[in-house]
């Protein structure tokens, strides 16, 4: 119980460091995710899976960006093809939820689609409004394009979780039977 606390807890301070901004917030999410890497869980246990989920979540969010769902402002005069790295790191956050403090979520698969369809969007506004990020096709609109997003994405996310969970369990077993001494 106490880690999935502190997976929580790092996970929100990530989050607000990341949004906010003014903090030392690159800080706040490398200590957020070693002390996941060192105590909660570990990089051969879940290491895939922030990967992919950081790689999956800044492809999908550039793709919105470039969609015109949000506006972060010009960089140099030319508008972002990219979203900024302060999203890109709240993808490598919630990676670290999902086989911990989210994990009550995985089954059955709609409290995954109905969380992501109403924590998902809220957390893009909160994120919006505090980050001075546009949404120039309106509130509205906004959220429920991405409520339709986050419902299948959060099941997926929780998909790709429970398949690289069970290899590193099947990896695990195989190390035993290979370490295990032979019986005469």
């Amino acid at each position: 119980m106490p880690k999935l606390i502190v997976n929580a807890v790092l996970f929100q301070l990530g989050w607000f460091a990341c949004v906010l901004g003014d903090a030392p917030w690159l800080a706040v999410v490398a200590v957020a995710v070693l002390v996941h890497l060192c105590w909660v869980s570990s990089w051969a246990a879940e290491g895939k899976l922030l990967v992919t989920v950081f790689l999956f979540g800044s492809a999908l969010d550039s793709f919105l960006l470039n969609l015109g769902l949000f506006d972060f402002g010009a960089v140099d005069g030319e508008p972002r093809r990219l979203i900024p790295l302060w999203l890109a790191l709240l993808w490598l956050l919630l990676a670290t939820t999902l086989n911990h403090c989210l994990a009550w979520t995985a089954r059955p698969w709609w409290r995954a689609s109905l969380l992501g369809a109403v924590a998902g969007p809220l957390s893009y506004l909160a994120g919006a409004r505090l980050a001075g990020v546009e949404l120039p096709y309106g509130t509205w609109p906004s959220l429920t394009v991405l409520a339709v997003i986050w419902a299948l994405v959060l099941p997926a996310l929780h998909g790709f979780a429970e398949l690289y969970r069970n290899q590193y369990r099947q990896r695990l077993a195989a190390e035993a039977l290979r370490t295990r001494p032979l019986e005469p």
